[in-house]
């Protein structure tokens, strides 16, 4: 069939839609011709019969791929017209232009055939409600989705071949620069870079964390350099936790060569659209993995260190060790494991004073309630735990005062040393800029003004960085005396001493405990009122501690009030001797005598029906109260506390005096 024979008064009587394509940026950029080519095909519809005002060209997914993984808008507005069937005749250059991919490419022939919509490309135009059409149209749909399948094929197969040998010239990080030979990395040979660099892993090995390293930076002033493919020369500016974060991560830093990091994977969203996502691969299988493929800043074996660390101070996942170092006064925080069921023990602080607690987040069913399988106070178990730690690390005191010596004069040395690179920097950058100055013909002023400015510039920062550090030079902390010197050995002798000290923050003392102990299993004996502690070093030895833990405080008797005769008449309240807080504590109680503190208050016999012991004064140091029970009820209003073991209450009066009766349900 003639194919102008297939272009009707019906088709023309339509618009011409011509559609231009380019997979990518850089081939608009660079295949210029083909753009120009496919632009043409509007004096083709002119031609064909279709008036010039016809015409539309669409070349909204100019750079966007075909292959359906990524949304067209131009693509999507030519079908949506197809199918209002106000369109004769869709041209394209050839059929990959229009679509790289099956479902895109038969969805079009299904809205064309139904509404009697030609396609035309270089080859001739095309009916897809004609057999014959259609079945070649379906054959170059399908072999242009195959040529996207074997050029992509045949691009990745070179490059993970030359990969594999550890050629592939990729962007390195900054720090490492390409040498003349092929795959060749080494270090930056400017010394500010590479001090830099050194700095990050030099902190981090002191801190253990990635924000504190940024947190220092930024104290001290420090700048980082930066460089990208769009930046000819390095920048120095302020370093950012991403930066910090991504000098710690890269394998490149410890001299190793890897490929495939990362992996592209598609999906379908929730409007059932194709998209992709690049997920991390774990270690094992990276395609590419060359070790001692160049020189490095740092070694394998301290690179995964670091990695370690690194995972340790993100959030643990349940029942999971780790965690970062937090500020809390809980000194066993992620180290604590229950030693009923090998859970993880949570922290928690309550009271007025933020009193450090442990518990374990599995719960048990105990007449027909949820309780905590562990649920224990942590002020003695912290103290047995810091009395044990001090005499372990007795033999690794005096190391350490040597490095704190060592380190008080090596911190302000390091950070000199930089501002120090960056006078020096900056004085070779205005020298620069007067010799450039200089070499110009001073009567073209045009290019003389600029230079100028240029040099003006590089003076004023020459003079920043001389007064910076002139103000570190005049801020540097005095060297220790030998008194001083002779002070921090006597304190390595003395571990304690340095434990107990008021300026050693929990955070400190923590940070010396994850150096020794790898976790602290903790089991509560309550019928022995006992803590067995069992502390695991990373030299993989056990060492146990028992605990012994008090007997029950009193507790506040709470809700379910009910009142005595004889002591209404006295205007006390009773109530049940069941603290809501401590559902599960046994009545009635049982144990011993009380001993009562506080005021001596003498009242009958007869007063509450019940015989009535006289109180004795003792120190305000034992003296049983509880500040959220008396800061909630009123002061009109006297309160009853109840202990375990005893058989006798306390009572405390509104004119705050203590006396002690018997229990009335005994």
């Amino acid at each position: 069939m003639n194919e102008l024979s297939k272009i009707t008064a019906e088709h023309l009587c339509r618009c011409a839609i011509v559609y231009v394509r380019q997979s990518s940026t850089t081939q608009v950029e660079h295949n210029r011709e083909s753009t120009a080519r496919q632009y043409e095909l509007a004096e083709r519809a002119a031609r064909l019969g279709w008036r010039r005002d016809q015409v539309k060209v669409i070349d909204e997914d100019l750079g966007v791929s075909g292959s359906g993984l990524s949304e067209r808008t131009g693509f999507a507005r030519m079908t949506a017209e197809v199918g209002l069937g106000q369109v004769g005749i869709v041209l394209g250059l050839e059929v990959s232009r229009l679509a790289r991919n099956n479902a895109d490419w038969y969805r079009l022939l299904d809205l064309c055939g139904l509404t009697h919509t030609l396609i035309g490309d270089g080859d001739g135009i095309y009916h897809p409600g004609l057999f014959n059409d259609r079945l070649v149209l379906g054959l170059k749909g399908t072999m242009s989705e195959a040529e996207l399948h074997v050029l992509r094929a045949r691009l990745l197969g070179g490059i993970r071949n030359k990969a594999a040998r550890g050629e592939l010239h990729r962007g390195l990080p900054v720090g490492l620069v390409r040498g003349d030979a092929d795959g060749e990395v080494l270090l930056h040979p400017d010394e500010s870079v590479q001090a830099a660099i050194h700095a990050v892993f030099d902190r981090f090995a002191e801190f253990g964390s990635a924000r504190r390293v940024w947190l220092w930076f930024r104290s001290q002033g420090l700048r980082f350099p930066l460089h990208s493919n769009s930046l000819v020369d390095l920048r120095w500016v302020a370093p950012t936790y991403t930066k910090i974060h991504q000098v710690l991560t890269n394998p490149f830093y410890a001299g190793v060569y890897v490929y495939g990091r990362t992996q592209q994977t598609c999906y379908l969203d929730a409007g059932g659209r194709i998209r992709k996502r690049i997920r991390q691969r774990d270690r094992e299988q990276w395609p590419v993995f060359i070790r001692d493929h160049h020189a490095g800043y740092i070694d394998w074996n301290t690179f995964e260190a670091n990695q370690k660390r690194l995972a340790q101070n993100i959030r643990p996942r349940p029942h999971q060790s780790g965690g970062a170092v937090r500020e809390g006064a809980a000194l066993l925080q992620g180290l604590a494991v229950c030693g009923h069921c090998g859970r993880r023990l949570a922290v928690h602080y309550s009271g007025r004073f933020s009193a450090p607690g442990y518990h374990c987040a599995g719960k048990n069913i105990v007449n027909g309630r949820g309780e905590y399988c562990l649920n224990i106070g942590g002020v003695q178990i912290d103290a047995a735990v810091a009395e044990a730690f001090p005499a372990a690390l007795a033999p690794a005191g005096l190391e350490a005062s040597l490095q704190a010596i060592e380190q008080f004069d090596a911190d302000h040395e390091t950070t000199l040393a930089q501002f120090r690179r960056d006078v020096e920097r900056a004085r070779y950058n205005a020298q620069r800029a007067e010799r450039r100055y200089r070499a110009v013909d001073p009567e073209n002023r045009l290019v003389a003004r600029g230079l100028e400015a240029e040099w003006e510039s590089a003076l004023l920062e020459l003079k920043t960085a001389e007064s910076e550090l002139s103000d570190r030079e005049h801020a540097r902390p005095r060297s220790l005396t030998h008194e001083e010197r002779d002070a921090i050995l006597a304190l390595g002798k003395d571990l304690k001493r340095i434990w107990f000290a008021p300026t050693t923050s929990d955070r400190d003392r923590k940070e010396l405990l994850r150096t020794l102990l790898d976790d602290v299993t903790l089991r509560v004996e309550r019928d022995k009122y006992n803590a067995h502690l069992t502390l695991r070093s990373r030299g993989g030895l056990f060492s146990e501690v028992n605990v012994p833990l008090p007997h029950s405080h009193p507790s506040p008797i709470r809700h379910r009030r009910r009142y005595d005769r004889s002591a209404a008449a006295t205007g006390c309240t009773l109530s049940r001797h069941q603290d809501r807080r401590h559902p599960q504590s046994p009545r009635p109680y049982n144990g011993h005598r009380t001993v009562v503190y506080g005021k001596s208050c003498v009242e009958p016999a007869d007063a509450l029906g019940d015989p009535v012991l006289r109180a004795e004064t003792a120190s305000a140091g034992r003296r049983v109260h509880d500040d959220r029970e008396s800061s909630t009820r009123s002061r009109d209003r006297t309160i009853y506390f109840a202990s375990l073991p005893q058989r006798w209450l306390h009572c405390r009066r509104a004119d705050h005096t203590w006396r002690a009766v018997a229990h009335p349900y005994q």
